[in-house]
């Protein structure tokens, strides 16, 4: 039986680096750096820099009245459905609402809410937490906010994986439309972890950076947080051509794999296998995939776990693939990261352009792929694929192509 086309008809983000897709995206190729000071109360924490949001919350356009039941996570993935709704030319009475869905990952949960409920009882006093905490903080949350805000009455749940939230997402959301239970997909990732709970449980874990986050760079020291959502609108290929819709990409593939190992350190087979599952789900060669956007933390650990994993599954066609990790540039986002990097990789195929790994500063002989040191750099790429590897040893990879 031959399987679904499915197709990227829209997209949308916020994070540190923009304020929509085509804002980030510009800022990739720019090489814009979004880190910046810790703003938040310090107490005792050590970390210095993080990725924040850029945005202003009044701006927003969201009902206040509906606003109030919205973790900040929540918050931005209905900013970016709208967003990429808009860009796929979809408004309400468009497209029929029990066939339209939405999946949103998120790594962690709403960690502001989980904070203030802290911090009212134990700073301030008060008998009893928000009555809205709970909504705020789940992390099915996300999908149920973007869902009641665009009226989608179809598959609508959460996904959460740590670190591969975003990709499972976009995966899961796929096979809805491809099983035949949707017509229309929203799909993403979100996580807000710029809080004082969330950032002193990283820092126990020792792998934050001290300053500057440097993948693959010979003196990395660790990853940075950052804040960030992204989704996608996704359709079968049939259906955004029977509505003139601009196709923006096709996600050629998946690949899924568990390291069954250690919950928090990589293994290489078993993210070496979620590529190798994905360039069979797509039907490709390793000699085909022109750009990988790398996991590409910052650690120690990942980013040679990471090459030699490229090497296992590529083989030689690893010698002449760009990788770039644009966490440099927008952190670690978590639940969001993959579904952020979904854009450069739409932007990529669409511009030519491999975005950079900034903060490059020394070469590592065990991260020895061309990972595209802190200028983009203009190439053919016809086909690209996203890493996502978590902790847990949850791995995700996706292939997108030009149509």
């Amino acid at each position: 039986m031959t399987r679904s086309r499915v197709v990227i008809t829209g997209l949308g983000g916020i994070c540190s680096i923009g304020r929509n897709a085509d804002e980030i995206w510009a800022n990739m190729k720019a090489g814009y750096d979004g880190s910046t000071d810790l703003s938040i109360e310090r107490r005792d924490l050590k970390v210095n820099m993080v990725y924040p949001l850029i945005d202003r919350m009044e701006d927003d356009g969201i009902d206040p009245r509906r606003k109030v039941a919205m973790g900040e996570f929540s918050r931005i993935s209905v900013i970016a459905a709208r967003q990429a709704m808009a860009q796929a030319g979809l408004s309400a009475g468009d497209y029929d609402e029990l066939r339209s869905g939405a999946v949103i990952g998120t790594g962690i949960y709403g960690a502001d809410a989980v904070d203030e409920s802290y911090r009212d009882i134990l700073e301030r006093g008060k008998k009893r937490a928000h009555i809205l905490t709970v909504p705020r903080a789940m992390p099915g949350a996300p999908a149920g906010q973007v869902s009641m805000d665009l009226g989608l009455r179809g598959p609508v749940f959460g996904v959460t994986s740590a670190c591969t939230s975003g990709n499972h997402a976009l995966i899961s959301a796929a096979d809805q439309i491809r099983l035949g239970r949707a017509d229309i997909m929203l799909a993403g990732g979100t996580d807000t972890p710029i809080a004082y709970g969330i950032l002193k449980a990283w820092e126990a874990l020792r792998v934050l950076a001290r300053s500057k986050c440097r993948p693959f760079s010979g003196n990395r020291d660790g990853l940075l947080l950052g804040e960030g959502a992204a989704v996608a609108v996704i359709e079968s290929y049939e259906h955004a051509r029977a509505r003139g819709a601009t196709i923006l990409a096709e996600i050629l593939g998946s690949g899924l794999s568990g390291d069954a190992s250690d919950i928090v350190t990589p293994t290489v087979e078993g993210p070496a296998q979620a590529i190798r599952n994905c360039l069979a789900d797509a039907g490709l060669s390793g000699d085909a995939i022109d750009y990988v956007n790398a996991h590409g933390t910052g650690t120690q650990a990942n980013d040679k776990t990471e090459t030699k994993a490229i090497r296992m599954a590529l083989g030689a066609a690893a010698d002449g693939v760009s990788v770039s990790s644009t966490k440099s540039m927008h952190g670690h986002c978590l639940g969001g990261s993959s579904a952020i990097e979904m854009i450069a990789c739409v932007g990529a195929l669409r511009d030519g352009i491999v975005p950079p790994t900034i903060n490059f500063e020394e070469k590592d002989p065990d991260c020895d792929l061309d990972v595209t040191p802190n200028t983009a750099r203009e190439r053919d790429v016809r086909v690209a694929i996203s890493n996502a590897f978590a902790f847990g040893g949850t791995n995700a990879v996706v292939a997108f192509g030009k149509v």
